[in-house]
């Protein structure tokens, strides 16, 4: 990846399919990202659960910081996926401290 590349500010996202399953990923350009994603090209697995909506973004990360956290989020089960997605701090922690974050 080019330097100027890592120094774009990168978000991390998670569709909501329509399955019902979850996909985390990262980019420097969201709105680009999510019409790829709608339109059906960059990952085959979205692209075989169209619709997809954009539940949750965490933008203005730098790209070390960007593939930390989707990395994280994408072990987490989908509880707490969606826990993070509804904006429960608290179910987050219960997950975490229960031992639910296993898939």
């Amino acid at each position: 990846m080019a330097t100027d590349e890592k120094n774009k500010p990168y978000a991390v996202y998670i569709l909501s399919c329509a399955d019902g399953a979850f996909y985390t990923g990262m980019t420097c350009d969201l709105d680009r990202r999510l019409a790829e994603h709608r339109a059906g090209r960059g990952s085959k697995w979205v692209a075989q659960r169209l619709p997809v909506e954009a539940a949750f973004t965490l933008d203005g990360l730098g790209w070390d910081e960007a593939r930390e956290v989707e990395r994280y989020v994408k072990s987490w089960s989908r509880v707490r996926k969606q826990a993070l997605i509804e904006g429960d701090a608290r179910a987050l922690v219960e997950k975490r401290m229960t031992g639910s974050s296993k898939r």
